[in-house]
């Protein structure tokens, strides 16, 4: 098995660390650089994005016809990573969640007139959108086939209703896709709707409040009531809901994993650097065999992690699914970033805590990892169920084509 990366990979990982040491960590220093809601404010985001425009480093995500350089899931795993070095660092390269997924789902599904509406002004960064599917209790959270929010066909319209919760960065977005039930057939029975914030029939009811740091725009609840749009609003066809989620989701919780190893990497070395640098008892705490086997522990753990996302990175990109791939990735992961911020915490003691460093931010922000896109139990079934279906060949190795 060749680990080696490509050389315009590694290219782009070096400019994007330079990028992140000598741009981006500055401004998190920057007590006005912050909105309200434990974000980059705006005004601060801007320049820091035409910086990355200008050196090549924007939507690297993409295709290079959509914009981007095309650099397949195994580049985003190691561009992704190190672009998360930075808590802002996402957002200014527009590989930030929602508008991530939304991009890579439009660019494979949407139609050349839907691109160029809807897709092109988020991968210039004219605005931001938004991925309506989740729904308060009894509707469809991990499970899509309870979704109570329907499209009703009267003519060639369609009419939305429904509501919606948990809505990630839907008070600054501007482009919505939103899941919608139009037949109860169990598999063609979801159908994927593209609109405007300014179209009428729709609503935020809430931005709602959570424990950690939020995206731009928070995460809210919609009301849709009996919104009308064209059939020309509809992705890939009616009936093709739940296939657009597939398509979304599986990619979209892999590069949550990406992202989350550059934290997990940002809060060992702030412990590392605290660990070094303080002295008790007459004893440095990095010469303590308690702080050793501690972070022993962590890098072994980032370690097991980015294997993990790297073989369904590899897999996604020879055109699997990777179900079984990216749901051990996404539990793993989630699981060790809420243990390497409570480490480093532990490590810094009440500097930790304090909002000295970002590492309450990460400690905060952590523990929904282990809710969004699928809790870990619903991952876990999904790997018993693999389990079952496969028995001895859940394990199986896959020789090379000869």
């Amino acid at each position: 098995m060749n680990f080696a990366i490509p050389h315009h990979i590694e290219d782009f990982r070096s400019r994007i660390a330079r990028f992140v040491a000598d741009e981006i960590l500055p401004v998190e220093q920057i007590a006005d650089a912050w909105d309200a809601h434990g974000n980059i404010a705006h005004d601060w985001l801007e320049p820091l994005r035409e910086k990355a425009r200008s050196e090549g480093l924007w939507c690297l995500q993409l295709k290079p016809e959509t914009g981007g350089q095309g650099l397949g899931k195994v580049g985003m795993a190691v561009c992704y990573e190190e672009m998360n070095r930075s808590i802002f660092g996402p957002a200014v390269f527009n590989s930030a969640a929602p508008d991530d997924g939304n991009m890579m789902v439009l660019e494979q599904a949407a139609t050349p007139e839907q691109k160029k509406r809807w897709l092109d002004p988020i991968v210039r960064g004219d605005v931001r959108s938004a991925f309506a599917m989740t729904e308060p209790h009894p509707g469809s959270g991990s499970d899509p086939s309870m979704m109570l929010t329907t499209a009703i066909k009267k003519g060639d319209t369609y009419l939305v209703r429904g509501r919606k919760w948990f809505i990630t960065g839907a008070a600054d977005a501007s482009h919505f896709i939103v899941l919608a039930r139009t037949s109860d057939d169990p598999r063609r029975g979801l159908t994927a709707f593209l609109h405007h914030k300014d179209e009428p029939g729709w609503q935020i009811d809430r931005r709602i409040p959570i424990m950690g740091p939020e995206e731009h725009g928070g995460h809210c609840e919609l009301v849709y009531e009996d919104m009308e749009l064209p059939a020309d609003r509809i992705i890939m066809g009616e009936g093709m809901g739940l296939k657009i989620t597939q398509m979304r989701l599986g990619p979209a919780r892999l590069t949550h994993c990406m992202r989350w190893l550059g934290l997990a990497k940002r809060c060992t070395e702030i412990a590392q650097e605290y660990a070094t640098n303080r002295h008790g008892f007459g004893v440095r705490l990095s010469d303590r065999e308690s702080i050793q086997i501690k972070m022993g522990d962590l890098a072994m753990g980032i370690e097991v992690g980015r294997l993990l996302v790297m073989k369904a990175a590899w897999a996604l990109d020879q055109g699997s699914f990777a179900k079984k791939e990216v749901s051990m990735a996404k539990i793993h992961v989630a699981n060790l970033l809420h243990k390497a911020a409570d480490v480093a915490i532990q490590i810094n003691g009440a500097r930790g805590y304090s909002q000295d460093t970002v590492l309450e931010w990460i400690y905060r922000y952590a523990r929904q990892a282990r809710l969004v896109d699928g809790a870990d139990e619903v991952h876990q079934m999904v790997l018993n169920r693999h389990l079952s279906d496969e028995g001895r060949d859940f394990w199986k190795w896959h020789p090379a084509e000869s």
